[in-house]
């Protein structure tokens, strides 16, 4: 091979790297994001909470626009939706164009906050019964309110990708101890399998619809509550929305990479 060729060939492979590391913001400055969902989408117990959806810009959302810069982003997610709310509140305002939307749904209608706070106050057979009782719920009820707030997504954004992203096992079951207040094992491992069942059934909806899950587990574990570094806020009374939600950290290293490999 002559100088003249190897000097291009370096010059090719110098440019074609340059370009791949800024393949990601090039990518990213064309498209127009809509963010859709909960409290785990909106940014419900990492800091910067406004407004009465309590958006932050700490969520995974605000995060991956502030490192990619895309073209538009609109932030439709709020605390406490069910998947009515996406469908009724959320997707009508979807603007014409979007070609990227991530939602996290579906644990709100499974009643996940208020099963939990159950668990907190009751007896381990208590608390199992309650799991049970949600699971049982769970299949029979959401599959029928995922397939159909899919569909209306679709609808309105046909030419979207879309992120469905799952939700976190919230406890860490390494240790029998989880201090003073924290729950019991037997009732983190029964929150914890509540979860799995939640998970799996967002996990088998989602691409039926067509779209991309994205799984959190793997990113969150070692990391969930009564952990030595957990990603996610225990029980809280200032402020109480932030109880068994992602915390700056959960959004950052759980959430934020999860989106970012399925984007």
């Amino acid at each position: 091979m002559s100088n003249r060729s190897v000097v291009l060939g370096c010059l090719v492979t110098i440019a074609l790297l340059s370009l791949g590391i800024a393949a990601p913001a090039a990518a990213a400055s064309s498209v127009d994001y809509v963010a859709l969902g909960d409290s785990y989408s909106s940014g419900v117990g990492a800091p910067g909470q406004a407004g009465l959806c309590l958006q932050s810009p700490n969520g995974y959302p605000g995060q991956w626009v502030s490192r990619n810069t895309p073209k538009s982003f609109t932030n439709l997610s709020c605390g406490g939706a069910v998947t009515g709310d996406v469908r009724s509140l959320q997707v009508p305002l979807i603007p014409g164009g979007t070609d990227l939307i991530s939602i996290t749904i579906g644990g709100n209608d499974a009643g996940f906050a208020p099963t939990v706070l159950s668990c907190q106050v009751s007896s381990d057979a208590a608390c199992a019964r309650t799991v049970a009782d949600a699971e049982a719920d769970i299949r029979a009820t959401l599959p029928g309110k995922l397939d159909a707030t899919y569909a209306a997504i679709k609808a309105k954004a046909p030419q979207a990708k879309v992120v469905v992203l799952g939700y976190p096992l919230l406890f860490d079951t390494s240790s029998s101890s989880c201090g003073l207040t924290g729950m019991s094992l037997a009732k983190r491992r029964v929150l914890n399998d509540g979860a799995k069942v939640l998970d799996d059934l967002i996990a088998q909806r989602a691409p039926a619809a067509g779209f991309t899950f994205s799984d959190v587990r793997d990113e969150f574990a070692g990391h969930g509550i009564c952990a030595s570094t957990p990603y996610l806020n225990s029980l809280t009374i200032s402020p109480p929305q932030n109880s068994f939600h992602p915390n700056k950290s959960g959004y950052t290293y759980g959430y934020l990479p999860a989106f970012a490999a399925a984007v």
